[in-house]
Order: structure tokens, then C-alpha cells, then sequence
């Protein structure tokens, strides 16, 4: 038995090695398949509870256009949401167990959704950091071995990318208006800035996961490298703005041919992935008392389905 699971695995990671897609139906060791359990729920939970930043804002965005373009938004992350956990299903989980752990505390989420909206700057922030930070990862994922996760992430980076390029229109409108506008453009900057290199997660050196979704291709950078390229792009966007970066380190490196910037705020990331960011209670009974509102949706859409199930059946015999 052993010499056969042994067997099985040199040939699962052969398959991953020739750059193969692995499939719901396919042989996959345990750790894998747990190890796309937490992340590809983790990743759909983050799409549900990032909904309620930025819904806060449906009703006072400044002008109808602003309106309808958040609620788009808002409507893309339920969708992500949606295919997400479709793909987690696939890998032997029902959704009702994934969303009883989100509600229990057992699932993470996204730090960065743990922090408050306070002015509509914050939503111009959030889509061109906080998206853009989602686009640098989840570009790879595009390219991840699970082959169910790898498809949904095509269509969620196309519309994640629009979600950045109309967060970054609204920092550019602000900076070109009144001085009152620019600087709650800058003010948004300065503190979704240093959450936002967090959402990468640990250093290398202190991620445990990193080693192994190497080797299965689960990621294909690093958290390190990721970060970085997030903050070689977004820099120099930064200076359109004509706001400042609240970085006193950041310095072009010539010889690395990459900006050097200051340490991140380790404690505070490790406080707000344990729960205790300013907005981790809110952002939990807020989904719990949705879903509990939600009980008579869920139910009628059941009832229908097995109505219409009853119909198709009478009909066939």
C-alpha cells in the first residue's frame, strides 16, 4: 500500500512538473487537496465579507455614475464569490460547512477587510491598492495546478483589473480637484498603504505554506516577490497622483532595479489576522445576521428546486 500512494505521487508531481492541470477526478495527495481547501475558500470568503467595505458606499458615492459603478463592483465580488466556493465543492466540501467555519471564526478572510471606510477616498483606495494588490496575486493563479481554480481566476482577473483602473480614476479625479479633495485622497493613501503590502501576507521566511505550494504550483511566486512588484508598480502611480507614499525608506535601487521601502508593522498584521482589527467583530456578525436574514431565500429556493425536480420526474414516468 505504501510503495502504491508512493507510486502515485511521483506521478502527481510529475503531472505538476509537465505543467498539467489537476482535475477534481484525479489522484491528488491529502495535503493538497486540504491545502486548496483553506485557500480557495479563504480566497471566496475575502470576496463575501469585502462586499461590505465598499456596499457601506452604494448609497453615498457622490454622483448617480459613482452609484451604479460601485454596485457593479459590489456585484462582481458576489459572483467571485460564487465561483469560488463552486470550486472549493469541488474538491469534496459542501458550502454550508464552509460558510458554518467562516461564521464560527474558524476561517480566515483577508486582513485588509478589517479595516474601516471613514471618506469616499477609501474607495478610490481600496480599487487601486487593495485590487491592485489582488491583481499582482491572483495573475499567478491564473496559472495555479488546480485546474477548477485556475479557470475562475480568468474571468475574476478581468474584472478585478477593471475594478483597479476605476479605483485609480477616482484618486485621479480627486487629486485634480480642490486641495480639500487631494488631501482625502492622501489621507486615504496613508492608511490603507501599509495594510495593503500586509495582504501578501508573511515574509518568506516566515510563511509556512510557501515551500510546498511551490512545488505543487499552487503559487508561483513568493509572498516577498509579489510584494514587490506591487510596490514597483505602484510607485510611479502614486507620483501622477502627486501624492505622497507614507514611506520614508521607499528609495529607487539601482542596483536591484526594484524600490526599497521600510518595515512592515508585523504585530499589527499578526493582531488583525487573530481578530482583533478594528473592524473584525463588525465584519463577522455582519455576515452572520445576513445569512440568518437570508433562511427563508435559501429555503423557498429549495423547496422550488425539489418542486421542480417532483414536476420532471411525474412528467418522465
Amino acid at each position: 500500500m505504501k510503495d502504491s500512494t508512493e507510486n502515485l505521487e511521483i506521478e502527481f508531481q510529475h503531472k505538476i512538473d509537465q505543467g498539467y492541470n489537476i482535475e477534481p477526478k484525479d489522484w491528488m495527495p491529502e495535503k493538497y487537496r486540504k491545502t486548496h481547501i483553506r485557500q480557495i475558500s479563504q480566497h471566496a470568503h475575502s470576496e463575501i465579507v469585502g462586499m461590505l467595505p465598499e456596499g457601506n458606499w452604494i448609497t453615498r458615492a457622490p454622483t448617480l455614475r459613482r452609484k451604479v459603478a460601485l454596485l457593479a463592483k459590489v456585484q462582481d465580488e458576489a459572483g467571485h464569490g460564487l465561483y469560488l466556493y463552486s470550486a472549493t465543492e469541488t474538491l469534496g466540501i459542501s458550502r454550508d460547512e464552509l460558510i458554518e467555519q467562516l461564521h464560527a471564526g474558524k476561517a480566515k478572510y483577508s486582513s485588509i477587510f478589517n479595516y474601516p471606510t471613514l471618506t469616499w477616498a477609501d474607495i478610490g483606495a481600496i480599487g487601486w491598492l487593495v485590487d491592485g494588490a489582488a491583481i499582482i496575486n491572483q495573475v499567478m493563479l491564473t496559472r495555479t495546478s488546480y485546474g477548477p481554480y485556475a479557470r475562475a481566476m480568468v474571468r475574476i482577473c478581468k474584472e478585478e483589473s477593471f475594478h483597479q483602473r476605476q479605483g485609480y480614476e477616482i484618486m485621479l479625479t480627486l487629486c485634480n480637484g480642490t486641495e480639500v479633495q487631494k488631501q482625502m485622497a492622501q489621507d486615504a493613501l496613508s492608511r490603507w498603504w501599509w495594510p495593503s503590502l500586509m495582504m501578501f501576507g508573511p515574509t518568506d521566511a516566515e510563511s509556512t505554506h510557501t515551500e510546498l505550494s511551490m512545488k505543487w504550483k499552487i503559487k508561483r511566486k513568493s509572498n516577498d516577490e509579489l510584494r514587490q512588484q506591487f510596490i514597483d508598480n505602484t510607485v510611479p502611480q502614486a507620483g501622477i497622483l502627486g501624492i505622497t507614499i507614507p514611506d520614508k525608506d521607499l528609495k529607487w535601487n539601482e542596483k536591484t532595479g526594484h524600490y526599497d521601502f521600510g518595515e512592515i508593522d508585523w504585530e499589527e498584521f499578526w493582531n488583525v489576522v487573530k481578530g482583533n482589527g478594528p473592524c473584525n467583530k463588525q465584519r463577522l456578525d455582519a455576515r452572520r445576521s445576513a445569512y440568518e436574514k437570508g433562511a427563508w431565500v435559501r429555503e423557498a429556493a429549495s423547496q422550488y428546486a425539489e418542486k421542480q425536480r417532483n414536476k420532471e420526474f411525474t412528467e418522465a414516468n
